[in-house]
């Protein structure tokens, strides 16, 4: 995600801007536009199922620490202004699918072909050809990254920010990762099982057995 956001961003001032994320659901997504947009100050939105035209704007000028009021072109306008004078900075749209589903896309567009900000669209494995539909929007993409299972390194780095100060083995990381079968998510949850198991016994390094019994 930190590499897509750097060649969307550095891209020739007449290239395309949006960048596309995509992938299976449980794949680390979220978590990496989150990581994203604490390291890298982008703008986060999540496009909620029941959302329309209105909320998406209401919620964009939030994100900007703005208080949203006026019609939809108003807000919009407003928008599109804010971020006209914060050049560079990323705009991440996560669940972006839901744009192209409620037809909502062109919003996204006229954002990033107004200001010409590097605008990331998130969204399940579905979205690359979901946005094939809408050709104006298709070609802007600059550059489609396809999100990987979480492999052992992966699991490695989430231990890190999970469990800080527990120093997991690595044959438990490759168990948890098989276990979770590549889900970055599952990863997630299990590696809170094991600071939870590390507190609660005192242990600096969890170890397979340690795992296996602890019943998590």
């Amino acid at each position: 995600m930190m590499t897509l956001i750097e060649t969307v961003r550095q891209r020739p001032e007449q290239s395309a801007g949006f960048g596309l994320f995509y992938g299976r659901s449980g794949y680390g997504k979220t978590v990496a536009s989150t990581y994203a947009q604490n390291e890298e100050n982008c703008l986060y939105i999540e496009v909620r199922e029941f959302w329309t035209r209105r909320d998406f704007c209401v919620a964009f000028l939030e994100e900007l620490g703005q208080r949203p009021r006026g019609t939809i072109s108003a807000m919009m306008r407003e928008i599109i202004g804010l971020l006209g004078m914060d050049y560079g900075r990323a705009v991440i749209i996560d669940e972006a699918d839901k744009l192209i589903d409620k037809r909502m896309i062109e919003l996204a567009r006229d954002l990033q072909e107004m200001t010409r900000a590097p605008v990331i669209l998130v969204g399940e494995e579905q979205l690359k050809n979901k946005l094939q539909a809408y050709e104006r929007c298709d070609g802007r993409v600059l550059e489609r990254v396809e999100a990987l299972p979480c492999d052992a390194e992966d699991a490695g780095e989430l231990a890190g920010m999970i469990a800080p100060g527990i120093d997991v083995d690595y044959e438990l990381l490759d168990y948890i990762v098989a276990e979770a079968k590549g889900s970055t998510r599952r990863v997630a949850n299990a590696l809170y099982k094991v600071s939870n198991l590390a507190r609660s016994r005192n242990l600096n390094r969890v170890l397979v057995a340690d795992y296996a019994q602890g019943g998590v």
